[in-house]
């Protein structure tokens, strides 16, 4: 499990256009928000990204970097990114089922075609959201086991208002010994 205000593990990662992208290196001043999603096939991260292509700008202006990233290989990605219009947020690719189990994300088997019309892959992982600092320590995160319920980037943007203003900790970094039950 990772934890907050620990070092995330590193993950470098192709993206459409050409070159790739860390979440270290392209950091924002207050870090980057990185929107891990199930893929082509699924019909809630399109609405997702196109919520992220909606706010990205937003986002860099309070100081954050942002990229979607699924274990789709490039043409399903490609195929992702125009459905969903993006043109601001990169959009990255590639992402190896062993990466998205050492970043915590679960990982579900395809089960045919979708409501969207689209195979899904026979491995995938399920949608998961980070904000990481610029040192690579993780600020935030949620994990999903289903693709609903995702967290709503208005929210998130208010939240970094007051994160920011605050200069706000991350919360949840405990991990040392806990009382048990009498």
């Amino acid at each position: 499990m990772l934890t907050p205000r620990q070092k995330t593990p590193d993950l470098t990662l192709p993206i459409l256009g050409g070159g790739d992208f860390d979440p270290v290196r392209d950091a924002g001043s207050f870090g980057t928000l990185m929107v891990f999603y199930r893929g082509l096939h699924c019909p809630i991260c399109l609405t997702q990204l196109r919520e992220l292509e909606k706010h990205a700008e937003d986002l860099a202006a309070k100081g954050v970097s942002v990229v979607a990233i699924s274990t789709d290989g490039q043409e399903r990605a490609a195929e992702m990114a125009r459905k969903a219009g993006l043109k601001t947020a990169p959009m990255a690719y590639g992402l190896s089922l062993q990466q998205a189990h050492d970043w915590g994300l679960f990982i579900s088997a395809g089960h045919g075609t979708t409501s969207a019309g689209v195979e899904e892959p026979a491995l995938f992982s399920e949608p998961g959201m980070f904000i990481l600092r610029p040192d690579g320590t993780l600020y935030f995160s949620a994990v999903q086991s289903m693709p609903f319920t995702r967290p709503a980037l208005p929210e998130i943007l208010r939240a970094l208002d007051f994160v920011i203003a605050k200069d706000y900790p991350a919360r949840g970094e405990y991990t040392g010994a806990l009382e048990t039950a009498a």
